[in-house]
């Protein structure tokens, strides 16, 4: 049952309609992401009400476990753009044994970064800007979160998996499991109701833990014994050879996805210098950013795998058309997105604040970043689609260009000409200049591609 179902799945991506079909593997994930970025926007107002230090502390966390998730997500882009091709290509024993493989591959790798990172706390944090006052609410949170990300890996490189296969209605109930678990205990730990013991921002920590843990059950189960994607089986290829593949992909993609908490480590320590009130807002702005940006990030997890299986089966014009397609959704989806956030900034605003300074740093950001999301879009969209390509050196150099090219001298020039408001309008002129570069890059290098393989062919 579960192989017809993938079957079609395929048949879809290959020769179905476009956006009908990439509708019909979005749109579950924009639940799922609903629900996942809700339950974050839970966990960010809980914390917020342990005040303005907490809020902070957890705010300077973001690029340290962003970058351990980065590599997740790199990992998980090399296992989906190599077993959805495998699966174009009719491949499937060898798309079972390269997800086998990748799960074990994300466990080690993190692994090894965890252990670096909660040896370093200390270090690293005070670089970031964190002062004495700060430092204990991040150690209470790290501590729990190094110990517990293997945890966060393997659910999200089965979801890779998954999705490659064109099912994204069961990653999307797997996230909302996840979320759900999460902003059920975060209040339970955070101030000790009931039997649960008071443990303040570790408490948040802790119920992400045993969220994560949750799901790791549940995605091996899936993957191992009802959907039968997995297999330790190597066929013809090597253990080192899938390891080669997916690294191939996976490390730049890691690399590209690292570059994002490392320009959010140098922005929050530029914010930091207007004060710890201006590290809790724009650690909010992070939070309603993800939110704001959730179609985009879930078409950037369903995109790739319908323009990796249509390169595998050679079929260009369809991940042109599905290509363009997704851009000029985004722009107008996201412009309605920053009259919505426009609308609503003194309701979220007081919400997350509870300070008047901050309260009126979360409006300046909503009033001027959000506008560009929708250009932010067309680059994260370009990244993933480089990757589907198996052009993973062309995202790297793309994010290098968006992030420190455009986007942080831009913050930075503007920060120095206007303070905050012109370090956020900076940002957003960074992504209307990086924009523009990543669509015309990609469309030349589709173009090539397409001609070298005609001629390839007539030869």
């Amino acid at each position: 049952m579960s192989a017809v179902r993938q079957s079609n799945s395929s048949s879809d991506i290959l020769s179905g309609s476009i956006p009908a079909t990439l509708k019909r593997m979005t749109v579950p994930m924009i639940f799922g992401m609903i629900t996942l970025m809700s339950f974050n926007l839970v966990d960010t107002f809980f914390i917020s009400l342990l005040g303005t230090k907490p809020l902070a502390a957890v705010s300077f966390t973001f690029p340290v476990t962003f970058t351990i998730i980065s590599l997740a997500i790199g990992l998980g882009i090399g296992t989906s753009a190599v077993i959805a091709k495998a699966l174009g290509s009719k491949n499937l024993e060898e798309a079972k044994f390269d997800a086998f493989i990748s799960l074990l591959l994300a466990a080690g790798l993190v692994a090894i970064l965890a252990v670096i990172g909660y040896l370093l706390t200390d270090p690293i944090f005070t670089l970031l800007g964190a002062d004495s006052t700060t430092l204990p609410y991040i150690h209470d949170y790290m501590n729990v979160w190094f110990i517990g990300s293997v945890f966060l890996i393997t659910p999200m490189i089965g979801n890779s998996v998954l999705r490659a296969s064109g099912d994204t209605k069961t990653p999307s109930m797997i996230m909302g499991l996840g979320g759900l678990i999460n902003a059920v205990l975060d209040p339970l730990l955070i101030f000790g109701y009931g039997p649960f013991p008071e443990l303040g921002v570790k408490g948040a920590a802790v119920a992400s833990v045993v969220a994560w843990a949750v799901c790791v059950v549940v995605i091996i189960y899936l993957l191992a014994v009802k959907k039968r994607l997995l297999s330790c089986s190597s066929g013809n290829q090597s253990v080192w050879g899938a390891v080669a593949k997916i690294m191939k992909i996976g490390l730049p993609a890691a690399g590209a996805n690292m570059l994002t908490p490392i320009a959010m480590a140098v922005m929050t320590a530029i914010v930091a210098t207007y004060g710890a009130e201006a590290v809790a807002a724009f650690g909010v702005g992070s939070r309603i950013e993800s939110i704001a940006c959730l179609v985009i990030l879930a078409l950037s997890m369903t995109l790739p795998p319908f323009v990796s299986q249509n390169y595998g089966a050679g079929n260009y014009d369809r991940v042109k058309e599905a290509y363009r397609t997704t851009l000029k959704f985004v722009m107008a989806w996201q412009f309605a997105t920053y009259l919505l956030l426009i609308l609503t900034a003194h309701w979220v605003s007081q919400a997350f604040g509870n300070e008047p300074e901050v309260i009126a740093i979360i409006k300046l950001f909503i009033y001027t970043l959000p506008l560009s999301y929708g250009l932010q879009g067309i680059i994260i969209l370009t990244n993933s689609s480089f990757n589907a390509l198996h052009k993973p050196m062309n995202a790297l150099i793309l994010s290098v260009v968006r992030l420190f090219v455009f986007y942080i001298p831009c913050a930075y020039i503007g920060s120095h000409l206007a303070g905050l408001t012109g370090l956020f309008i900076g940002a957003a002129l960074g992504n209307l200049f990086t924009a523009i570069s990543s669509y015309t890059w990609f469309s030349k290098t589709l173009a090539r591609m397409q001609q070298r393989d005609l001629e390839v062919k007539v030869s």
